[in-house]
């Protein structure tokens, strides 16, 4: 059996960390996730709002790192829970139970900036030098004589 979920979004609300009676930590939360495609008349984008939970290392890095706002990915398992309301009531809720949380953007350099350049080619006019310690000898442009 395969229950494996990786989400990408956006959270709703600051993360909110708690602590079990045997103080284990558990931070909740949710992700508002676009899907990939509009509706069928070409309509606006619909999102769900993904109900989260994480325990323990992960829950610690949730509640220091990610605030209302901030684009995470995260993988983990689809948990189904069945549970009584206050009226007695059978309801049923689905949540991720997250294994992993990662970084959705990259971090800004500062509060002002746009995001930092993510281009690492080289620039146009850059030239690598010629060196007799790389053991590559440069060819000239007229050798008819390459055995390829």
């Amino acid at each position: 059996m395969l229950n494996r979920i990786v989400i990408m979004g956006r959270l709703t609300r600051d993360p909110e960390k708690r602590f079990t009676q045997s103080q284990i930590p558990v931070t909740s939360f949710t992700l508002a996730v676009d899907r990939d495609f509009s509706g069928r008349d070409g309509g606006e984008k619909q999102t769900d709002f993904i109900d989260c939970v994480a325990w323990r290392q992960t829950a610690e890095f949730m509640s220091k790192y990610f605030h209302k706002g901030s684009m995470a990915v995260v993988s983990g398992r689809l948990q189904i829970r069945d549970w009584t309301d206050r009226e007695g009531g059978k309801r049923r809720s689905a949540e991720v139970v997250a294994d992993n949380v990662y970084f959705g953007e990259s971090k800004r350099r500062d509060a002002g900036s746009d995001e930092e350049d993510r281009s690492y080619a080289a620039p146009a006019d850059y030239s690598a030098p010629a060196s007799k310690d790389t053991g590559f000898t440069p060819l000239d442009d007229d050798d008819g004589e390459l055995p390829f």
